[in-house]
């Protein structure tokens, strides 16, 4: 045992013979043949020697990404993947010094006195983009971690499902949000999730989006912090209802808004072939949506548009057999005021969308079941019955707010532990505060996001952006959110705009052409830059004059 430890120790050190790879060799006698034990398709390893040569060394592509790696301060580790008959001879450990052993990781290290506090970001939602945005990077390093380069304009999804705006009009590279994450020295963007924090030696551990192009898979590394800002944002909920996950299409992503576009244009055009029963056309054309809240209600609004305004001119022959349900346990637009909701369903009605009221209980390929055993046949299914907690924040070792959130202060931070913060759909507050936690908005995301950055930026103006530097910093007032108000499409130039900042509490409601005149121009201005504000735009002037694109590309 001591000779396999001294035996590996030694192959340590001489991992830095050539760039943290070293090849075991046989060196023969002078005028032989320089002989390598390592296989001539090694991934890692091409060298070339004979009698009198000088020794040479060629690393390979795979090896020269991982030593690039390392060219920002970014901390490679080696790894083996054939190791050589003699060293795995050598080195021989037992079971239990290997489940001593630490997993290493390549990352980035803690910062060094003198250099700049680090920030680390998870996630790219409404919440961790606004406060990239506002974050001052001549005080700061920023390190965002996302499995998604951009933010998604969730408010105009829906609009993409359909053609009447393209997707890259509701993506924002969050490349164009934060300058920095490009172009600092000390600031990066991981395309990666996280998988675990260590709040006592200030590290996230991640792992790399996995399409097989790395050197290994799963790729993982750390990256150390001495703030930690978690907007991991949250998930569909699905409340556990058998074949939701397999069968059901989510609105949340923009890649979910491509899968529904491309599942609607393939019906529509497979309906058409020639054979096709009556009964099959109707189940293959019915779109069915799950949920009555305000992205069900705007995605039913829009589906009922395009049909009227284009499936009707360009599908004449299954036009007839096209239609919406749109399914709620309760009210739809439970959060509007009354009047608000009686004028919605009248207007969907009118616009050809059948409501239902029904629990669901489980879903099959082609039906849905509710709980009084009826059954819907479908085509199309979309979800939308609010979010909750994701698996990662499940999973967190943090003190968590009613309904599984993230638990934290009157200054969203996370009071069992120092540096980390939370915000956005994944964070909310503890009962202590005695605060009700607040609704999975988009307009609360942004405020919390705004109010973080102000307090970052304040408290690195005072010294206090290093770990553990700012307990003595007075943080000034604690967040307060006032809700601004609530605006959802209809369809048919129709929208609804509640100015009520409660549901309990008087102010202005309005529905109607005027509404969707408000509504658009609101969100026009919401948009985050001035490139996709000028897509939106063009895009809405296209449709209304050329129609939808119905090309399934």
């Amino acid at each position: 045992m001591a000779l396999a430890r001294i035996a590996r120790a030694n192959l340590r050190r001489s991992e830095g013979a050539f760039g943290n790879y070293a090849p075991e060799m046989n060196v023969l006698s002078e005028g032989r043949a320089y002989t390598s034990k390592f296989s001539s398709t090694s991934p890692y390893y091409h060298v070339n020697s004979k009698a009198g040569d000088n020794l040479s060394y060629n690393p390979s592509i795979k090896e020269q990404n991982l030593m690039n790696f390392s060219m920002r301060g970014i901390s490679g580790t080696p790894y083996y993947q054939h190791p050589s008959a003699s060293t795995e001879r050598v080195v021989e450990e037992s079971d239990s010094e290997l489940e001593h052993d630490e997993p290493r990781y390549a990352g980035l290290e803690a910062t060094k006195p003198g250099e700049k506090p680090r920030v680390v970001v998870l996630g790219t939602g409404w919440a961790a983009c606004r406060f990239l945005k506002g974050l001052d990077t001549r005080i700061y390093d920023v390190v965002c971690i996302s499995p998604r380069n951009h933010m998604v304009f969730t408010p105009l999804l829906a609009s993409t499902c359909v053609g009447t705006l393209e997707f890259r009009s509701v993506a924002e590279p969050v490349s164009r949000i934060q300058n920095a994450l490009s172009n600092g020295p000390s600031s990066y963007f991981f395309l990666a999730s996280c998988t675990s924090i260590d709040t006592n030696k200030h590290e996230v551990y991640c792992e790399a989006v996995n399409n097989g192009g790395l050197p290994r898979e799963p790729y993982q590394f750390k990256v150390a912090y001495d703030k930690l800002v978690i907007a991991a944002g949250s998930e569909p909920l699905t409340f556990g209802i058998k074949g939701v996950k397999e069968h059901a299409f989510f609105l949340r992503e923009v890649n979910h808004a491509q899968e529904i576009r491309k599942r609607l244009l393939l019906n529509l055009m497979l309906s058409e072939n020639p054979g096709i029963s009556e009964e099959e056309k109707k189940r293959l054309l019915h779109c069915v949506v799950i949920g009555g809240g305000p992205t069900g209600v705007e995605f039913s609004g829009e589906l009922s548009d395009f049909i009227m305004g284009d499936v009707h001119k360009r599908y004449t022959h299954v036009k007839d057999y096209i239609r919406v349900t749109l399914i709620e346990a309760n009210e739809i637009l439970s959060s509007f005021d009354v009047s608000l909701r009686k004028y919605a369903i009248r207007h969907l009605t009118k616009s050809g969308v059948h409501l239902m009221k029904g629990v669901v209980k489980e879903v099959h390929p082609k039906r849905v079941v509710l709980s009084d055993e009826t059954e819907v046949p479908y085509g199309l299914l979309v979800w939308s019955t609010g979010v909750g907690p994701s698996e990662f924040v499940k999973t967190l070792n943090l003190p968590k707010s009613p309904g599984g959130r993230i638990g934290v202060d009157e200054w969203l931070r996370v009071p069992s532990v120092e540096d980390v913060f939370a915000l956005g759909d994944c964070a909310g507050f503890l009962e202590q505060t005695e605060r009700p936690v607040l609704p999975a908005l988009a307009q609360v995301a942004e405020r919390e996001g705004k109010f973080l950055v102000e307090l970052f930026n304040k408290m690195g103006k005072q010294n206090g952006g290093k770990a553990f530097s700012a307990k003595s910093i007075p943080l000034g007032d604690p967040f307060v959110y006032t809700h601004l108000g609530s605006m959802a499409s209809v369809g048919g130039y129709k929208a609804l705009v509640d100015l009520r900042q409660s549901k309990d509490s008087k102010g202005v409601s309005l529905a109607g052409f005027v509404s969707w005149l408000v509504w658009r121009s609101a969100y026009l201005t919401r948009v985050l830059s001035w490139r996709n504000r000028f897509y939106v735009a063009v895009n809405w002037a296209t449709t209304l004059v050329f129609g939808r694109d119905n090309s399934k590309i």
